[in-house]
């Protein structure tokens, strides 16, 4: 019989990664990391990826599968998470979810969302108007209704764009709210999901230190990195926050001081958006990092009861 996946959920910061490798080593489990990012290769420092060490200590998958000029969507991100868990599971171990990425979670154990029918009529006359306004226009429409699906679509990705204001223009309702609401017919996966947080003020003073660590571990340097290969800059994956704020600076747009300011500002954003996928599905129980002193002993008793 198919053991349940355990998923440990939670904002960026929050202290995921230290939990997971001593929940995988006490219950002989490997970790899949449920993130948008760390599927990169060359993405290490901006990304928050485990260490070696931290990887050697426990086994991850979904890390470094791809090259960030590579396209990539949730359905291979599926695909590939559908693969490690069978290869988990056929060894004898358990599979854990570890991540922040609220759609990727919910590919793994949900399906992925297939929103309304396609509006012909409307996607050639918004394919249309790419032709003679540009792709910036379109993405800036998208951004003023879905600021969400925005930051996650690159402009050069027509075919999504299009998609998201197609929703939006049949629903009335944002596409990354309705990814947020939906109600599968049925789990592709039984889970138990655990979400970590703490109080607001502090996860932010966190999400302000890491940034500082990042840059002292030479973050800007990956960055320099990355624009030298030469077909990175107009990627997705360096459109993400902590990659588009230190490209800003280094082509002169604004100082160091407005850039660091700006990446930590989005990254709380971010976090807070985190944080509202989540706190929507009922499925997750909470814990506070700060009234949970042993957590590592809590979660183990939890996970035994069930």
């Amino acid at each position: 019989m198919m053991s349940e996946l355990l998923c440990l959920l939670g904002p960026t910061a929050v202290g995921k990664t230290e939990i997971a490798i001593q929940l995988a080593q006490h219950l002989n489990a490997e970790i899949i990391s449920v993130d948008s990012r760390q599927i990169y290769r060359q993405m290490d420092i901006g990304t928050a990826k485990p260490t070696p060490e931290e990887q050697l200590a426990a086994r991850h998958h979904l890390i470094d599968c791809v090259n960030i000029s590579q396209s990539f969507s949730v359905a291979d991100y599926q695909s590939l998470a559908d693969k490690a868990i069978a290869d988990i599971q056929d060894r004898g171990k358990r599979v854990l979810l570890v991540g922040g990425a609220g759609l990727y979670f919910r590919a793994i154990v949900d399906g992925l969302f297939k929103g309304p029918g396609a509006d012909t009529a409307f996607r050639e006359r918004l394919e249309q108007e790419v032709t003679q306004l540009g792709v910036d226009v379109l993405h800036e429409r998208l951004r003023a209704c879905d600021p969400a699906s925005a930051d996650r679509i690159h402009p050069n990705n027509i075919v999504r764009v299009i998609r998201a204001l197609e929703v939006y223009e049949l629903t009335g309702t944002p596409m990354s709210e309705l990814q947020q609401q939906w109600h599968p017919e049925k789990q592709r996966y039984p889970f138990i999901a655990f979400g970590l947080t703490m109080p607001r003020g502090l996860l932010y003073h966190r999400i302000e230190q890491r940034v500082d660590i990042m840059l002292a571990n030479g973050l800007i340097a990956e960055v320099e990195s990355l624009l030298a290969a030469g077909d990175a800059r107009g990627t997705v994956a360096l459109q993400s926050f902590g990659y588009r704020e230190l490209i800003a600076y280094l082509d002169g747009e604004c100082t160091y001081v407005e850039a660091i300011s700006q990446l930590k500002q989005n990254t709380r954003r971010f976090a807070k958006r985190q944080l509202t996928w989540f706190r929507k599905d009922t499925r997750i129980e909470w814990l506070d990092r700060e009234s949970t002193p042993d957590i590592i002993a809590h979660l183990l008793e939890k996970i035994k009861g069930m």
